[in-house]
């Protein structure tokens, strides 16, 4: 069986997600999620809108992804060790250089290959930035 792991933050569950999670669930045999922490997200980003647990049980109910489990607060690396991932499959738009990654995995005992999910959906509402922005602007009117 081949295991795939993907990752992100999941704040505003919208289609791109759902086109991520299917072309890495192609990959192998099972998915694997890994949902970001508040407090990772809060020094990336800004506090998400939703709860880490909330998160969790939309990313959880999707019918593609067969288990889900929050990150690691310290380590990001943490998680592997239980999951065991053959492939970690990252986003079209995520911060991670691909060789980079794989050469820190290894430095941690895995052999996990990584691949760039390159098919995204350019439609405006397929970030949780657009989506936040667009809100703002309708309740401006």
């Amino acid at each position: 069986m081949v295991r795939v792991l993907a990752t992100g933050t999941f704040e505003i569950l919208h289609p791109g997600h759902l086109l991520y999670l299917e072309e890495a669930k192609k990959l192998g045999d099972e998915l694997f999620v890994i949902v970001a922490r508040d407090v990772n997200v809060k020094t990336r980003k800004r506090m998400p809108i939703l709860p880490e647990e909330q998160r969790l049980r939309m990313v959880s109910a999707l019918k593609v992804v067969d288990k889900a489990m929050l990150g690691s607060e310290k380590n990001m690396y943490e998680p592997l060790y239980s999951i065991k991932p053959d492939i970690i499959a990252i986003g079209y738009d995520q911060d991670f250089n691909e060789v980079a990654l794989e050469q820190e995995l290894r430095k941690r005992g895995f052999n996990s290959k990584v691949v760039r999910i390159k098919k995204h959906n350019s439609n405006a509402f397929c970030k949780a930035e657009a989506i936040i922005k667009h809100i703002l602007e309708l309740m401006r009117g």
